[in-house]
């Protein structure tokens, strides 16, 4: 009797054993940027991907697979006229973007530096009406030291206990004005992470860790390396350097990533970036094993093929049409297209478009400004305040500083240093390109200037290819002299490192520079400027070149099919 009673207390606890073997699939989308429909509000044409298609996938996974969990990387509030209506427009309706999180019904989601540039009226009650945790524990009161956001959240699924910890750049302060983030200051993410997986350690007693990070994974990305402190692409560093984590899930750098990172303790840590704008998400699998040993994977899945959610997009009906109403609304006349492309190669009326905004705007002497798209063509004909969005991407401010005429020609050739090369030593081309013949460096920090007439050298060397020739009024430019100069708001408060490394601004002084800011996003001051004008002047400045033309003008027709 005795040994049947042992035999079936054996039996249980061996069927107790299998059975908390379990597998937990999440899935998780990042760098949304207001991409929740699967139409192009800018173009005004029907596109395949966008939250749509994610909520067709995720219901598929969730019909057929236990054990789901919906997580974002952050970057949700800003980059399209969907999110733009909501957030400056109709602010009186819910807001679509907690709308549809809490439709999808998302687990946790990230805060991103972009949520944070639409202003606290924004973002706060962006996180009031949001029904899941809005994470961000390295972002900390100013009063209190606490988390401003949530920090992490532990949840039970299938007896598992998992811990989702939030962490954001903390870059920030080097792209927005304080009063966007008042209130709070940003934490190192190794520090943060270090200090809050010894809490959850000892706490919570998690059976595993993710990290929901909006931050990329380059550490060397923008003058930067391994011991930066504040890094503001810290991922890998915080995987390498922080035993705990079994996965991390980022965004940020808009680019796909899959792969595993050792950790100082010798454990491996899956790390998975979805990309850009609901394309793609990352599906993370932790498969818990009846030995008590766990097995964590990753994949990056298309969701193009998925299709759109037909219960979803009758449900958002009424924002779909909404939006469709504000973005069709025209502003002026473009006599003729206008190609991005063309001003990586010289004065352009794409960028030049942008000047004369911000020259009429604060009456300065000269104006910086660099294109935030490359690969779109603004066709001749009705200028929409959808179409706005392809010339100016992002709400940024527009602000007037004071630099003298030596800061003014420094910081043009730290531009042009990340944009172009010598073509006789650079293998024919212009552009610095890597070995894929991809651009070596962001465009959007290709800063050229107006007020100015200038050329660029490509034949000199590092810091001497800029000629600064007259004021583009007939003045003589003199170094000594100093200058009203108009820049977006990314680049005033640092972004880039034009003013800190190019023209030598210690970053502690920039914001003393300022001597005018203007409250709304330059992209409203564009529209306000072009509807006064009804038809457009199209024509770029003529302003700068680059120079000698026989070097320049072979590279130039090379490189230009490319990015035609």
């Amino acid at each position: 009797m005795k040994t049947l009673k042992l035999r079936c207390l054996l039996l249980l606890a061996a069927v107790g054993t299998l059975a908390s073997a379990q597998k937990i699939n999440v899935i998780c989308t990042t760098d949304i940027h207001g991409s929740f429909f699967p139409y192009d509000f800018v173009s005004q044409e029907d596109r395949d991907f966008g939250m749509a298609h994610v909520s067709n996938y995720v219901r598929t996974v969730r019909d057929t697979a236990e054990n789901v969990m919906l997580l974002d990387c952050g970057d949700v509030l800003q980059g399209t006229p969907v999110v733009y209506y909501y957030n400056f427009v109709d602010t009186v309706s819910k807001h679509v973007a907690p709308k549809v999180l809490n439709y999808m019904k998302y687990d946790a989601v990230c805060i991103g530096n972009h949520d944070i540039e639409t202003t606290h009226t924004v973002y706060d009650k962006y996180v009031r009406q949001c029904e899941m945790p809005i994470l961000g524990a390295n972002a900390v009161r100013t009063s209190d030291g606490k988390p401003y956001f949530e920090p992490y959240k532990v949840f039970e699924i299938a007896g598992r206990r998992i811990a989702v910890l939030g962490l954001v750049t903390p870059h920030i302060p080097h792209w927005l004005h304080s009063s966007f983030w008042s209130g709070m200051e940003f934490e190192d993410m190794v520090e943060s992470a270090a200090k809050w997986m010894a809490h959850i350690r000892a706490t919570e007693k998690p059976d595993a860790v993710i990290g929901l990070f909006h931050a990329g994974i380059d550490h060397n990305y923008g003058n930067q390396n391994a011991d930066t402190y504040k890094n503001e692409n810290a991922v890998a560093l915080v995987a390498e350097r922080v035993p705990g984590f079994d996965a991390i899930l980022f965004g940020h750098d808009h680019k796909l990533y899959n792969g595993r990172l050792k950790s100082s303790d010798g454990s491996e840590v899956v790390l998975c970036d979805a990309g850009v704008s609901s394309r793609n998400v990352a599906l993370l699998t932790i498969d818990f094993k009846a030995d008590g040993t766990k097995n964590v994977s990753s994949e990056l899945i298309s969701v193009i093929s998925a299709g759109p959610d037909k219960a979803f997009l009758a449900e958002f009906a009424p924002q779909i049409a909404a939006v469709k109403a504000y973005a069709g609304k025209e502003i002026c006349t473009l006599k003729k297209s206008v190609r991005a492309y063309e001003s990586l190669f010289g004065s352009s009326a794409f960028v030049d478009m942008v000047h004369r905004t911000m020259l009429a705007c604060t009456g300065a002497d000269i104006s910086f400004s660099a294109p935030l798209l490359i690969d779109v063509t603004l066709p001749a004909g009705m200028v929409t305040v959808g179409r706005m969005f392809s010339i100016y991407r992002y709400e940024n401010s527009l602000y007037a500083l004071k630099m003298t005429g030596a800061e003014v020609k420094d910081y043009l050739e730290y531009s042009y240093n990340m944009w172009v090369d010598n073509p006789e030593t650079n293998g024919g081309n212009l552009l610095k390109v890597n070995s894929r013949g991809r651009l070596l460096n962001k465009y959007y920090n290709f800063d050229s200037a107006a007020g100015i007439d200038y050329e660029v050298d490509v034949t000199k060397p590092k810091g001497h290819r800029v000629s600064i020739l007259r004021m583009s009024d007939g003045r003589d430019f003199d170094p000594e002299a100093t200058y009203t100069v108009a820049v977006n708001s990314y680049r005033g408060n640092g972004g880039g490192g034009h003013l800190e490394f190019g023209a030598g601004i210690p970053s502690a002084q920039i914001g003393e520079r300022i001597v005018r800011s203007f409250n709304t996003d330059l992209r409203y001051l564009m529209i306000q400027d072009f509807a006064k004008q009804k038809t457009l002047d199209v024509r770029p400045l003529g302003n700068w070149k680059f120079v000698p033309e026989s070097i320049v003008a072979p590279a130039r027709k090379k490189q230009a099919e490319q990015f035609r």
